[in-house]
């Protein structure tokens, strides 16, 4: 009697592994397909909710929450009439002005903090406490120091890009390996040539990455600037828009953030493939 044949059939351990596979390699349409997925879920919740009949039969009233359909046809009015691109384009200077002046106080404190432990151990408890600080705090902090103008914008954003850089760029320096240091030393290199040639030389890379993901944390801070003096702005539609109407704006101003925000961080990253294309010859 010859023996049965062998079940061929994945059992489920065998089917979880072929779904899910741990740091396995997934191709690019792949990737974009499995994306698209939960965009599509979300939109078709959004549409399930609101639909597009009278108010008194949806699940959320559209004072609330507008279906999609009433979302996109309210955008003639706010690139017209609200001069979305202008307001746009004032947000994205002042993100930038702020994101200099950041930069300017965090890149010189923290290659000093990541380099000398004396200079380290006096900044860290400013550094730690500011960690710890809650970023909308700083709100009220501004406007008693600078008022409602541009200068406050500016100076919140700036202070909240230093508290979130600085410890990033410290901990890019922190990590130079000590072997290139006493390269550095063996070969003559003096203590700022070593900072100049070594430290901030290794570091650069991590620190490009961290004032790239600073930049993008920036677009969540533009709001909390802008909330207060509403005048021009990304962030002055949304208040406008949440007091008076239409609430369709808010949604199509969130909308153009994350936008804005996804091709200035693609523009970042083509910078960092031109600055160190070792790390990407190295993935």
């Amino acid at each position: 009697m010859s023996d049965p044949a062998p079940d061929t059939r994945l059992r489920p351990p065998a089917v979880a592994k072929a779904l899910l596979t741990i740091r396995e390699e997934v191709p690019a349409w792949l990737r974009w397909g499995l994306g698209v997925i939960p965009i599509l879920a979300l939109i078709l919740l959004w549409w399930m909710v609101t639909g597009s009949g009278p108010a008194e039969e949806r699940v959320i009233s559209p004072t609330i929450l507008p279906s999609p359909l009433e979302v996109v046809r309210s955008f003639p009015k706010l690139w017209f009439e609200r001069a979305l691109t202008r307001n746009a384009a004032v947000s994205l200077g002042r993100v930038a002005a702020g994101f200099a002046v950041g930069v300017a106080i965090a890149f010189p404190l923290g290659l000093l903090m990541g380099a000398f432990t004396k200079v380290k151990a006096m900044f860290n408890p400013i550094a730690v406490f500011g960690a710890y600080l809650p970023i909308p705090a700083l709100v009220p902090l501004t406007l008693s120091l600078f008022g409602t103008g541009e200068r406050q914008k500016v100076a919140f954003l700036a202070l909240a890009f230093t508290i979130y850089l600085l410890p990033l760029i410290v901990q890019a320096v922190d990590a130079v390996d000590d072997v290139y240091l006493k390269t550095a030393y063996t070969l003559g290199a003096g203590t700022w040539a070593a900072v100049r040639k070594v430290l901030l030389a290794v570091a650069w890379p991590d620190i490009y990455q961290a004032m790239r993901l600073g930049f993008g944390i920036g677009w969540s801070y533009i709001i909390l600037a802008e909330m207060v003096d509403i005048g021009r702005g990304l962030g002055g539609i949304i208040i406008v828009s949440q007091r008076q109407g239409p609430r369709e704006h808010i949604y199509l101003v969130l909308l153009a953030i994350v936008a804005i925000a996804f091709v200035t961080d693609k523009l970042w990253q083509l910078g960092g493939r031109a600055l160190f294309p070792y790390r990407e010859r190295a993935r």
